[in-house]
């Protein structure tokens, strides 16, 4: 498994569910700030770009998407 750090304006995708703000896992955002240690402000937006959530959510509840290719280690 490919593990890249977490940076600024990365693409992720949610690996649980967070009711609170009532987002489900799969769903897409951008990372738009670093909040501690192992958490980020991520900003969901709608296909007309428009921000329908942005929370803090756990390093551990994301994942990095690829747009190009990576070489498995």
């Amino acid at each position: 498994m490919v593990s890249k750090k977490i940076e600024l304006f990365d693409v992720v995708a949610l690996l649980r569910n967070q009711p609170k703000a009532k987002l489900v896992r799969g769903q897409v955002g951008t990372v738009v700030e670093r909040l501690g240690a192992s958490a980020y402000e991520v900003e969901f937006c709608g296909d007309d770009g428009k921000a329908y959530a942005i929370v803090g959510v756990e390093e551990m509840d994301l994942m990095v998407l690829h747009y190009s290719q990576i070489e498995a280690a």
